[in-house]
């Protein structure tokens, strides 16, 4: 076996800073648990800052300190994104949290080969993590605790953290540090104390002695990690449905305000959608306004999203949530954003092409419906579609752009006749009455010469609108194809019938 282990040095204090804006980034960030700080940013730990220091001694020592509450259900959220990610290169994915820290641990040996070797499947795995905004340490055992102790340890594979076999994983897990187990943490001044600072102080020792000084789970982890004894582990499963749900740092008022918070779920959303090996159909953003006096909360604002194409593209899903936003009038000020997705299409995602094809061109369209509808709204963008109604002023009709999976077009059906075009794209918005002259029509003073037809079109007696005509293609004098017809019968008092242009061909 091989386990990659990925450890988030950082995730409780990444998952609060990921909604803040910009210019709160900037600041010296902490988080605080109680009165105690529990983790600093780089630039509040280089003006003094520590985990376990008093937040009082924190908030005096930093005046522009930016101190957020530490929350267990965010971090867990940030960790199950995470998970989410690796699910998409194996399906034996779990967590370890027995030290406090989380590491996520992938079982990689059977997926190797599937994604061309160790370099490219880990190189894959750092690009899918990236847009969820944490950062990690990775490292590679045939154990998975030994991975973990190795991730929390080093910060890189390139400072020799990888070990393919029991042997090199020994050597480097004698040189850790004792504190890296969890019962090692619990008692490390008293091993310390006793000149116990390595692993392999450790394992020289009588266990019998240890077992009775430290208790059985020291040396029980220390066999796990070094593979002298079995470690099952329960793989996770991504959940049916996405539901996550985020609280904002400030109060949004503004659509735009709410692009960073959406941004983090909609990240998390891929990564969901990759661990379930499908792409992204429709989702919505629920956007929760503070209590009002009395307790009342009002309804949260709800907005659907629905794409054309099934997508699993973090800057298009982007791009289009911001449109959207852009044109969204909030309910109410927002405290809390939510997303939910059950709608997931599992189809192979299409491939890469070198050069421009029909495809890649029906894609392009497909975004682009999908960028003015959310710009325009749904009744912004319409387009023609056929009515069983064979008069020709009422056989189409305007219709919105269905944002819905298309399926592919059947097969074309062979047929030994050659395609004719008997009906002009191009139709008048009212038909054209013609001059007539020797019972021909004539078109800017000038008799039409006759080609084809007569093609008898008598419908309409249900609704009112009878159409009873008799219709043609003629020839102008400049070679020009129009659609003229005669109707047969007079529509009006006044009407004796005649001639009328009703359409061009291009």
């Amino acid at each position: 076996m091989l386990w990659l282990a990925v450890h988030l040095p950082a995730l409780s204090l990444e998952s609060f800073a990921a909604t803040l804006a910009s210019d709160a980034q900037a600041r010296p960030l902490a988080l605080a648990d109680g009165h105690r700080i529990t983790q600093a940013s780089a630039r509040a730990a280089s003006l003094g800052i520590k985990p376990g220091m008093k937040r009082a001694t924190a908030l005096a020592l930093v005046a522009d300190l930016l101190l957020g509450a530490a929350d267990a259900t965010r971090d867990a959220q940030a960790l199950q994104a995470v998970a989410h990610a690796a699910l998409a290169f194996t399906p034996s994915v779990c967590v370890d949290v027995s030290a406090g820290v989380p590491v996520v641990l992938l079982e990689v040996q059977p997926s190797l080969r599937f994604f061309g070797g160790f370099a490219k499947l880990l190189q894959r795995l750092q690009s899918t993590l990236r847009p969820l905004g944490h950062r990690w340490q990775l490292a590679s055992a045939p154990t998975a605790l030994g991975a973990a102790l190795l991730a929390r340890w080093r910060d890189d594979l390139a400072r020799g953290t990888h070990s393919s076999d029991r042997a090199a994983l020994c050597r480097l897990l004698d040189e850790a540090p004792v504190w890296l187990l969890g019962p090692g943490r619990d008692h490390w001044e008293a091993l310390q104390g006793m000149g116990l600072t390595q692993l392999a102080d450790l394992h020289h020792l009588p266990r019998s002695g240890l077992a009775r000084r430290f208790g059985p789970e020291l040396l029980a982890d220390l066999d796990r990690a070094r593979g002298d004894a079995p470690d099952p582990r329960e793989p996770i499963e991504p959940p049916a449905r996405f539901e996550q749900r985020i609280e904002l740092f400030a109060r949004a008022d503004t659509a735009e305000q709410l692009l960073a918070g959406a941004r983090v779920l909609l990240a998390r959303l891929l990564a969901w959608a990759g661990a379930r090996q499908g792409r992204v159909a429709r989702f919505t953003l629920m956007a929760h306004a503070e209590a009002r006096p009395r307790g009342v909360v009002d309804e949260p604002g709800r907005l659907d999203i629905a794409l054309a194409e099934p997508s699993a593209d973090l800057a298009h899903l982007q791009s289009l949530l911001a449109e959207r936003l852009a044109r969204w009038q909030l309910p109410a000020p927002t405290l809390d954003l939510g997303l939910v997705c059950d709608v997931l299409v599992h189809a192979p995602a299409p491939n890469a092409e070198l050069f421009p094809s029909h495809r890649a061109e029906r894609e392009g369209l497909a975004r682009l419906i999908e960028r003015l509808q959310a710009r325009l709204g749904p009744q912004g963008v319409q387009q023609l579609v056929r009515v069983a109604d064979h008069r020709p002023e009422r056989a189409v009709d305007w219709a919105p752009v269905q944002a819905t999976p298309r399926q592919p077009p059947p097969a074309p059906v062979a047929s030994r006749e050659p395609a004719t075009q008997t009906r002009p794209l191009w139709l008048l918005g009212e038909p054209l009455p013609l001059a007539e002259r020797a019972s021909r029509p004539c078109l800017d003073g000038t008799p039409l010469r006759l080609l084809a037809g007569p093609e008898r079109i008598e419908s309409g007696w249900w609704d009112g609108a009878l159409a009873a005509r008799d219709y043609f293609i003629a020839s102008a004098a400049d070679g020009a194809l129009v659609w003229v017809y005669r109707a047969r019968l007079p529509l009006q008092v006044d009407d004796g019938g005649g001639w009328f242009l009703q359409g061009r061909f291009a």
